[in-house]
């Protein structure tokens, strides 16, 4: 196999089957998350994992481009933690630290056989607002986006996405 296929093989999954997500597996999805490179290894990040169907459905009512997650057996939301996050005007590089964690768990999402995909919170306040309340976050988590983790129904497939044009080598 390649060794890269991992990468062209991650899709979008949207629909999934019945089968319950164990904790244990779930965990290993965020512990992969937390493997992720941070700058100055603030690891300004906190998870929630969800498997209440309650809370889902919450969720899906809340999130316009996601009510599929009502459907998934489980999420994962990815916040960052402004408490650990740095300060002034570096304290936006939790986003990027927080979407290096979010791509390892659908990268492991993959690996494992499960479907997952990305859907937005942050940066609209009446997505940060709603997860947040439902979530009960503190004040100083913000959600980033909300994770949907299942077995896919189907046969999703991935998207070619290479485009030679878009490589420019030494200058433009």
């Amino acid at each position: 196999m390649d060794r890269f296929n991992i990468f062209y093989q991650r899709k979008s999954v949207r629909k999934f089957t019945e089968k319950k997500v164990a904790r244990e597996t779930l965990t290993q999805l965020i512990k992969a998350g937390m493997a992720a490179p941070t700058a100055g290894n603030k690891q300004p990040w906190a998870f929630v994992a969800v498997d209440d169907p309650e809370v889902l459905a919450r969720l899906g009512a809340v999130l316009p481009y996601a009510g599929f997650v009502k459907d998934a057996p489980a999420a994962i939301v990815v916040c960052g933690d402004l408490s650990k996050a740095f300060e002034g005007v570096e304290e936006p590089f939790w986003v990027q630290d927080c979407s290096a964690a979010t791509q390892n768990i659908l990268l492991a999402c993959e690996m494992t056989g499960l479907g997952a995909v990305w859907t937005g919170v942050y940066p609209l306040q009446e997505r940060i607002n709603a997860v947040s309340n439902i979530l009960n976050l503190p004040e100083d988590i913000v959600p980033l986006n909300v994770i949907p983790v299942g077995t896919p129904s189907g046969s999703p497939k991935p998207k070619e996405k290479w485009l030679p044009e878009n490589l420019h080598w030494q200058t433009w």
